[in-house]
């Protein structure tokens, strides 16, 4: 089995991040096998809802550090956008299990999912200052948007946590249920999108987006800021840090 896993299970398409011994950092190869599952999901007809989980005790643990290391040394495009750009603009409606910690771009992307379900031992982070980043995949926008500037506030600047309770409370996941009951649940929500008309079930899926047209031009603008931020000396301190399980030390930065 691949680090990407896609299934599908009569009309749903199964994604499922399968680097458990990583606890399912992406990488370049798992971003692009996202990005190819979203865009057969709009290809395909037969596919009327995907589903989208993480194997093992966490969902996705943001992107692989080591690989941000590398990649900081380069001057290539972010090559998470490709993904950003198939999740973002995916016509068909999106569920999401999440089965345990969802950290960085783990839970950013969670923001253009259609639902949204979690265990109890779920937990949401987005510790992109900590590292010398910002945020990415339009959650700068969109995160205020979903949970008001004070709450977006802390979880964007600060890096603060939600539970899983508390991800519900503001309205951020649609239900919480046991982990033993997830893909249940899950897939049993997958499958009552699927069975409904399916131009019916898009159509409504892109007037509720249509909200937020600003959501191409924000995550153009991010990816360049993020860009920037890590080749920055900030976010290298914060890498080796991580690398060397150590506390980071940015007194030096002005």
């Amino acid at each position: 089995m691949t680090d990407v896993s896609v299934t599908q299970a009569g009309p749903v398409l199964e994604i499922i991040l399968n680097r458990p011994e990583k606890k399912n950092a992406l990488t370049r190869a798992m971003y692009a096998a996202m990005a190819d599952a979203f865009r057969l999901a709009d290809a395909d007809p037969a596919i009327r809802a995907v589903l989208l989980t993480g194997n093992g005790d966490t969902f996705c643990a943001g992107n692989d550090i080591a690989d941000f290391q590398v990649r900081a040394e380069t001057t290539e495009t972010i090559h998470a956008s490709p993904f950003l750009v198939a999740l973002s603009s995916l016509a068909t409606p999106l569920v999401a299990a999440v089965n345990g910690a969802a950290i960085g771009v783990g839970t950013t992307m969670l923001a253009h999912a259609d639902l949204v379900i979690a265990c109890p031992l779920a937990r949401f982070a987005m510790p992109f200052t900590s590292l010398g980043l910002v945020p990415e995949a339009a959650s700068s926008l969109l995160f205020p948007r979903l949970l008001g500037h004070q709450r977006a506030s802390a979880l964007l600047l600060l890096g603060e946590a939600m539970d899983a309770t508390t991800a519900k409370d503001w309205g951020f996941v649609n239900r919480v249920v046991a982990s033993a009951d997830l893909m249940t649940e899950a897939r049993g929500l997958a499958a009552r999108l699927a069975a409904l008309p399916p131009e019916a079930v898009r159509q409504t899926k892109a007037l509720i987006k249509n909200g937020r047209p600003d959501v191409p031009g924000r995550i153009a603008e991010e990816l360049v800021l993020f860009g920037q931020r890590l080749r920055s000396p900030e976010a290298a301190e914060a890498f080796q840090a991580f690398m060397e399980k150590r506390k980071p030390d940015f007194s030096r930065f002005s």
